[in-house]
């Protein structure tokens, strides 16, 4: 998570959303990262977590990240938990809920959806309160 954190500082000190995202694999070691680069690049499918998800897969060569932990700084939205599942992620873990859009719990429960044929762990509020001051002095400062 720290390194999640350190991410989503540089995302919010560039202008963006600051959301960071890490994929490690089953002993820990990093095999992706991203931060949201919506604003920066202009598309509206970066954020942390997608960015994380194609490092981590380019880095294993494959689309099927099996085994792998996604660590990031907010709940992830239905876009991002979708992409997550289609990625196999076995587990994830975030730090500050999204009572507007998150989709690991809060709002909707995707990632944990029994209807669906694949499902990850999910872990929420890790690091929370870290998480939650980047964000809302970043709104703060917007408003």
């Amino acid at each position: 998570m720290q390194r999640a954190l350190v991410l989503a500082a540089a995302a919010g000190a560039a202008g963006e959303i600051p959301v960071g995202a890490v994929v490690t694999d089953a002993v820990g070691t990093p095999l992706g990262e991203g931060r949201n680069l919506r604003e920066s690049i202009a598309d509206p499918t970066a954020h942390a977590e997608i960015v994380a998800l194609r490092a981590g897969a380019a880095s294993v060569g494959s689309w099927n990240l099996e085994g792998c932990t996604l660590t990031v700084t907010l709940e992830p939205c239905l876009m991002c938990a979708g992409a997550i599942l289609q990625a196999r992620i076995g587990r994830v873990v975030f730090g500050a809920w999204d009572d507007k859009a998150g989709a690991a719990g809060s709002v909707y429960d995707v990632l944990r959806d029994r209807r669906l044929p694949v499902r990850a762990e999910v872990v929420g509020g890790v690091r929370e309160a870290e998480a939650r001051a980047l964000l809302r002095a970043f709104f703060d400062a917007r408003r």
